[in-house]
């Protein structure tokens, strides 16, 4: 039977989402957060699929105030470019395949609140004649992106209406919201140049808020004095403005205008500080409709692909749909009735329990048809070709809401179904804090714990003593806090089985350190930091070898190095590629972001930020070799187009590699044969539904210290709404290379209760199908999904169902037979947040 010892103490404090923006293929949703992190999300229809592709550490000094994708080179991704506003007054540029943040256009000292983006006019041609896209697409996308909120920015006056025409025919445009009144067009030329093109006249206050017309002859500014401007784009002068205070509850000079909406009907949506959300004649700027259910700011808005919806939020937490109605008005009883079309109120839900900052409407890929010629045979190709695009044989779904904010949540509405489905929690366990534990150290073969903060690593003694039930709390013992040069910020860490070295790395290089212990009398503990390569470059993941010898490094530039820290010497450089052409050629491929290697210390696997795994031999490294193309064993390119979510090589065999994805499949590869082993070969592409449809996915994976053992532990961080005992583990051996493994699974039990669990997969044994489990369930009894423990009694032998407890920071083999778990109740987490869970004044106003 197996233990499970937990600990809740260890400090996870998740960042605010400030703002968000939809791809412009619209599978896309960008984050940004508070600590000047940008995560990127794959959107998927329903509660199924959700996964953060990318996160890209930024400058924690430069706070997001808006996020716009625009259309580029011909070249370029299907997604298109990602630019940032910034409080600071500066724009930059996300480059997505090199990891990095690039500013674009330069502070001139005046803060910038709000840009908005339209598509050159050969552009929205274009996208007007692709089918669904007209609705989903291009032209949308950028009318709804302005869903945020934050300060803005200045310049002077006008331009040629010359330069403007050419523009306009060229190149995708942005308008600009500045913090003195102003606001700017700029051109994006196709390498990221921002081309100043003109300034429309300064207004009083701030200029809060902006977005285009549908046909980009105007532009609506929103600013701190409650009025509402239209601007012709040519000319630069102003053709009419509103009063905002008139309609809603607001009036005068304190009325913020925080987000505008242009809809193709002609319709202009504001949102303001008095909790109205207006809709207005565009053409004339007369008032069409005014509802003030907010209890606060309205800070955000949005509108559905078909633009007859349209969404808000704000400082109380809701999120309100509103729809246009067609409704009769009688007539003089001789006519028939006149239909009138009316915005009207349809329902609020309030998933978050602080601000709603931001806004956005993607549109998922609900499935990935076969390539050509794997429609008979589901076996993996040798590779994908280079321009593999994920959406090119995928069909789109339906346009999927999402909302974040102050509570660091992202949470998904569909849009056409808001009122029947309750929101789900696409980032249960945002930013978990980076854990990684030690067995049998150098120190009395204590465990050690390695956990990293943002600016800081702690270095803990884990304490099993008096512990004896399953489920029994353990204690860690500080030993030792390293925190990073002028709190720069930590990207990745790593500790050495023998607990006595640790490094991190920041923006500007690793950095090593030796843990000490000192008896003479009182133990003490005292860290050194030793020397590295100078030329090192900073990292986005690092490992030591399992004998602590190595320190491997995957660089910023696309290379890994591989450390002798005993030396302090570089015993090689690997160049990732995809042909294994020779290794002195400029790296070409994506940056590495997991690295994994086998304890015989042969095998080094790493997968890139797109999911390409690349398998290098190590061996070789401890031998004259002759040929460096060799060291690079295996190129393995991304399975079925997903993302890698946790990996490694079991000590039982260290020539296997287990690998799960963001699609809940599970390979088990034969490194040596340079194929699928054979389990994989007979049922990953047959999992049990069970497994293959439970909401959320795998993010860590464990093996057992001991080398007779055959099994590993899979887990994700769902949490639950259902209070679930961790149930005892059988531990069985396993013939050839046979794993057990364990990961969440979720079914619904009602509109708003969940129950999440861990799957028990054994790779020796046959995979049983589902004409009997909790998916297709025949039994009567258990048909009703609050009936739990009923369920609990139908076990499988494979792919076996256990319930779970609180969001899963961290799960690890203790021993054989033992397990350790972080988890921390969210409860905790949401009390240690700054912002309180009320509407509180922006800041700046």
């Amino acid at each position: 039977m197996g233990e499970l010892y937990k600990i809740s103490s260890i400090d996870w404090k998740p960042s605010p989402v400030l703002a968000l923006a939809t791809s412009v293929d619209g599978l896309r949703v960008a984050a940004a957060r508070q600590d000047g992190s940008l995560e990127i999300w794959l959107v998927s229809p329903g509660s199924i699929g959700w996964h953060c592709q990318l996160t890209i550490h930024g400058d924690a000094d430069k706070r997001v105030s808006s996020l716009v994708w625009c259309t580029g080179a011909l070249n370029d991704e299907a997604c298109g470019r990602l630019f940032s506003s910034h409080i600071d007054g500066s724009v930059t540029k996300w480059d997505l395949f090199h990891l990095k943040q690039t500013t674009v256009l330069d502070t001139d000292g005046v803060s910038i609140w709000k840009m908005a983006v339209t598509l050159p006019k050969r552009d929205v041609i274009n996208s007007e004649t692709k089918n669904n896209h007209v609705g989903n697409g291009f032209v949308s996308k950028f009318h709804d992106s302005d869903e945020h909120d934050e300060n803005s920015e200045s310049d002077e006056d006008s331009d040629s209406t010359d330069t403007m025409k050419q523009s306009v025919i060229e190149y995708p445009r942005v308008a600009i919201a500045y913090d003195d009144g102003c606001v700017r067009i700029y051109a994006i030329s196709d390498t990221d140049d921002f081309m100043y093109v003109k300034s429309l006249p300064r207004v009083k206050g701030r200029v809060l808020s902006v977005t285009w017309s549908a046909d980009a002859n105007h532009i609506f500014s929103g600013s701190s004095d409650g009025l509402i401007r239209c601007w012709d784009v040519i000319s630069g002068h102003e053709v009419y403005r509103i009063t905002a205070g008139l309609g809603g509850l607001g009036s005068g000079h304190d009325l913020c205008i925080w987000s505008l909406l242009s809809l193709r009907s002609g319709a202009l949506v504001s949102a303001d500080s008095s909790g109205s959300v207006q809709f207005w004649d565009s053409q004339h700027g007369t008032l069409l409709q005014a509802h003030s259910l907010h209890k606060g700011d309205v800070n955000a808005l949005a509108a559905a692909p078909g633009h007859d919806r349209v969404f808000s939020a704000g400082s109380d937490g809701q999120v309100i749909l509103y729809k246009l109605s067609s409704q009769s008005a009688s007539s003089d009883g001789v006519n028939s009735p006149i239909m009138m079309k009316k915005w009207i109120y349809v329902q609020g839900v309030r998933a978050h329990t602080h601000d709603v900052w931001a806004l956005t409407v993607a549109v998922p890929i609900t499935q990935e048809d076969a390539l050509p010629d794997e429609r008979v045979k589901r076996a993996r190709r040798e590779e994908k070709p280079v321009e593999f695009s994920y959406h090119k044989w995928a069909h789109l779904g339906v346009p999927m809401l999402i909302s974040a904010g102050d509570d660091t949540k992202l949470f998904a509405y569909p849009v056409k179904e808001f009122t029947k489905f309750s929101p789900h929690d696409i980032c249960p366990a945002p930013q978990r804090t980076p854990i990684q534990l030690v067995l049998n150290t150098a120190f009395n073969q204590s465990s050690m714990l390695l956990v990293q903060s943002s600016h800081g690593l702690d270095v803990h003694l884990l304490q099993l003593r008096n512990v004896h039930t399953a489920g029994g709390r353990a204690k860690t013992e500080m030993l030792a806090r390293v925190k990073s040069k002028a709190s720069q910020k930590i990207i990745c860490s790593t500790i050495s089985n023998s607990g006595t070295l640790f490094a991190y790395s920041d923006h500007l290089k690793p950095n090593l350190f030796e843990l000490k212990r000192s008896e003479g009398g009182k133990v003490t503990w005292s860290v050194s930091k030793r020397k590295l390569p100078s030329r090192l470059p900073f990292a986005h993941s690092m490992i030591f070898t399992h004998d602590s010898s190595w320190l491997i490094v995957a660089g910023h530039d696309r290379r890994i190095y591989v450390v002798d820290v005993r030396s302090s010497e570089l015993v090689h450089t690997f160049t990732p590629c995809r042909d294994l052409q020779d290794e002195k050629l400029p790296p070409t491929e994506p940056p590495i972001t997991r690295l994994f290697s086998s304890s015989d210390k042969q095998w080094l696997a790493a997968v890139n930020c797109f999911g390409d795994i690349y398998v290098f031999n190590l061996e070789i490294l401890r031998t004259p070799i002759t040929v460096l193309a060799l060291l690079q064993h295996w190129f393995i390119s991304r399975l079925d187009g997903a993302s890698v979510t946790a990996g490694g090589f079991p000590p039982q065999n260290s020539n296997v590699m287990i690998i799960t994805t963001s699609s809940n499949q599970v390979y088990a590869f034969d490194i040596e044969a340079k194929e699928l082993g054979e389990w994989s070969k007979r049922h990953t592409y047959v999992l049990p539904r069970r497994y293959q449809e439970f909401p959320g996915e795998v993010i860590g994976l464990s093996f057992p210290p001991s080398s007779t053992s055959s099994s590993a532990v899979v887990y994700s961080s769902r949490n639950e709404s259902q209070a679930c005992k961790i149930a005892s583990i059988p531990l069985t051996p396993i013939p050839k290379y046979g794993l057990v493994a364990f990961t969440t699974y979720g079914f619904r039990t009602g509109v708003d209760s969940t129950v999440w669990a861990m799957c028990l997969i054994d790779f020796g044994l046959p995979v049983e199908q589902d004409d009997n489990d909790m998916l297709n369930i025949q039994d009567p009894r258990a048909k009703s999904s609050q009936n739990l423990s009923v369920k609990r009694k139908i076990k499988h032998k494979n792919f076996n169902v256990l319930p779970l407890e609180n969001p899963v920071l961290f799960l690890a083999y203790m021993s054989k037979n033992s397990f350790f778990m972080i988890d921390k109740p969210w409860l905790e987490v949401v009390k240690s947040l700054e912002a309180p869970p009320v509407h509180r004044h922006i800041f700046g106003t």
